[in-house]
């Protein structure tokens, strides 16, 4: 086929279709999203070394906590899980078990590694009460980036049902996390949380570097 020099090819971007605010009734609608990789329990110091050996070949890893619930007023319990997830594989470290190990502290102290996660701020000042001299580095935030793109869901659920048109069972969410053994609903559960925020800041990110979204209101 040819062209005269005048003639002009218009090449149109698709634009990816981002609400406001996402409808919680839309969630339930949609196919489930979990996690399809390798998921490790880790319960000991040695284990999580081993874990954190192979998390520093990682520039950039999804971060997610768990606490057990508390049903009495004033009573909290400390930071019993933190998942931290890359494309193919999450390790589950039990603190509960094995305390907050110092490799585990120096990978969260590393500013050469991203983590990726909601709500940081919150799960960094809880788990200061493992390690009191604990300080974060080289955290990003997935509501900053969310607010900033025009967004106003805060949740992981609506977040990721925004970018994704899927969902995220949250039916774990409030299991005993310091139960003796994860079941594989936890596991699961835990490891789709870490992963999901992985795949929300590649998103995120391409959508802001092209331009490539609208922002649109459902009254």
């Amino acid at each position: 086929m040819n062209f005269s020099a005048s003639s002009t090819i218009i090449i149109s971007k698709i634009m990816q279709e981002l609400f406001v605010r996402t409808d919680k009734k839309l969630i339930s609608t949609l196919p489930r999203y979990t996690f399809g990789g390798r998921i490790i329990v880790v319960q000991s110091e040695s284990e999580a070394n081993r874990a954190v050996a192979y998390l520093r070949t990682q520039k950039i890893v999804g971060i997610d906590t768990e606490t057990r619930p508390s049903f009495r007023r004033g009573q909290q319990h400390k930071v019993a899980l933190i998942q931290i997830a890359t494309s193919d594989i999450c390790f589950l470290f039990r603190l509960n078990y094995m305390g907050f190990p110092e490799s585990l502290v120096n990978l969260l102290e590393d500013a050469q590694i991203a983590k990726v996660g909601l709500s940081l701020k919150d799960d960094t000042h809880q788990l200061t009460q493992r390690h009191p001299g604990f300080t974060p580095k080289h955290f990003i935030d997935l509501q900053q980036m969310a607010s900033q793109m025009g967004i106003e869901d805060m949740s992981l659920a609506k977040l990721f049902a925004n970018f994704f048109r899927q969902r995220i069972s949250k039916n774990a969410q409030l299991s005993n996390w310091e139960a003796d053994a994860l079941d594989e609903k936890q596991r699961i559960y835990a490891a789709t949380d870490a992963s999901a925020c992985l795949l929300l800041y590649a998103k995120m990110q391409e959508l802001t570097s092209n331009q490539q979204y609208k922002l649109i209101s459902v009254s």
